[in-house]
């Protein structure tokens, strides 16, 4: 997990070009990001915050510290009188080793450029953040963990792009180069990536595409099935793509709480087509096509449905933790602060309104299918920090899978 920092202050002064789905009050935000880190903990997974790992590796590793530096020296720029600037640079790296491991990590999501000038004998600095890497806190779409190996995605968005290149020194670190894969042509970002014991799901999408898809089938990832599906709308919505929390990700309409228990949108299931690829030794084979509800159905899951209230309100957002055990977003706090403001467009806010005067008010995790399955939920509050389009599943990142 990474403890959101300064970067997150950045995207308040314009969320929606940050990616982000609405304002919202900092400090509450992070006290929600510590209630979660320590719900995990008391239910014992062991989370890592990166901020910490990569202060203890710069400790314990000179080459890790240095690998650091380095990329520092690529991301802070220096401008003005060319001289000036030169000199400056030049100053940096001759300072670099003395700077602390902490402010190095804040160069790179903070990405500083200093633009210098002269006046008379006195040089006057402008400090400018280029692009402020605000969404890092969403640690599920830098990569894909699977058994045995990693994959390090490639994001779409350019507000996203660089994160990447900060959480790959980790995963390099914990799994070693020869279990790295790495996408290098289209896109794929790991809130697509969906494993279950013996297959894996992948949507495509909004952000993840056919061309990062398919170099994914070229690694041979120890699966004996992998599922391509097509990350769909509803019908009110027409040819629209741009709503994020609708099919931005597989994980913002389908998750699995147990390995038979798919919690989903059933309506937006079955519109999501599917490719299905069989493992033939080490080449993934197509062998047909249906749609992710038929699909589940066959395999025997039994299914949740979401409704669109609960839906847009990050229901899907869950964390599974262990069988039939997971951290679920409060969405009736999350929905009544997203009906409070202008945040949907008006045909998706009259679909919302028209659901609840149907079904009532309880929402998941705490409506009835919920109780009849006995489904164990830790249920929390990230009112706040949601509005960075993203719960549970989204920010928290699987290190290792059984």
């Amino acid at each position: 997990m990474h403890y959101p920092g300064v970067e997150l202050e950045y995207a308040m002064t314009a969320p929606g070009p940050f990616l982000f789905e609405r304002p919202f009050n900092i400090p509450k935000a992070r006290r929600e990001h510590e209630n979660l880190q320590e719900i995990l903990r008391k239910n014992g997974v062991k989370v890592r915050i990166l901020k910490d790992e990569f202060l203890w590796r710069c400790e314990q590793n000179p080459e890790f510290r240095r690998k650091l530096e380095e990329i520092v020296l690529d991301t802070v720029k220096f401008y003005g009188p060319l001289e000036i600037a030169r000199e400056q640079k030049k100053k940096f790296v001759t300072n670099l080793p003395d700077l602390d491991s902490e402010t190095l990590l804040h160069f790179l999501t903070l990405e500083p450029s200093v633009d210098l000038r002269k006046d008379g004998d006195m040089e006057y600095p402008t400090i400018y953040s280029n692009l402020p890497l605000a969404n890092l806190y969403f640690m599920r779409d830098q990569q894909a963990v699977s058994k045995n190996s990693v994959i390090m995605g490639r994001m779409r968005k350019l507000q996203r792009m660089k994160e990447v290149s900060i959480t790959a020194i980790f995963f390099k670190e914990f799994y070693g180069d020869k279990k790295m894969h790495h996408i290098t042509r289209g896109f794929f970002e790991g809130g697509d990536f969906m494993p279950a014991k013996d297959f894996a799901l992948i949507g495509t999408g909004p952000r993840s595409d056919i061309d990062g898809v398919s170099q994914i089938l070229d690694f041979g990832l120890d699966f004996d099935e992998i599922v391509v599906v097509n990350n769909p709308l509803y019908d009110f919505m027409g040819n629209e793509q741009k709503r994020s929390m609708v099919n931005m990700h597989l994980d913002t309409y389908f998750n699995l709480a147990d390995r038979d228990l798919a919690i989903t949108s059933e309506e937006l299931c079955s519109r999501a087509g599917i490719d299905i690829y069989y493992r033939d030794g080490d080449v993934f084979t197509k062998a047909g096509s249906s749609d992710l509800l038929s699909f589940l159905r066959e395999k025997g899951f039994e299914i949740i449905n979401l409704r669109i209230s609960e839906q847009m309100s990050y229901s899907s957002n869950f964390l599974t933790i262990s069988p039939s055990k997971i951290v679920a977003v409060k969405s009736s706090s999350v929905l009544e602060k997203l009906m409070s403001g202008s945040y949907f467009p008006e045909n998706l806010r009259e679909a919302i309104i028209n659901d609840l005067k149907r079904n009532g008010n309880v929402l998941f995790p705490e409506n009835r299918d919920v109780k009849d399955r006995a489904l164990d939920v830790q249920e929390i509050d990230l009112s706040e920090i949601t509005g960075g389009y993203g719960g549970a599943h989204c920010m928290t990142a699987t290190l290792k899978r059984g």
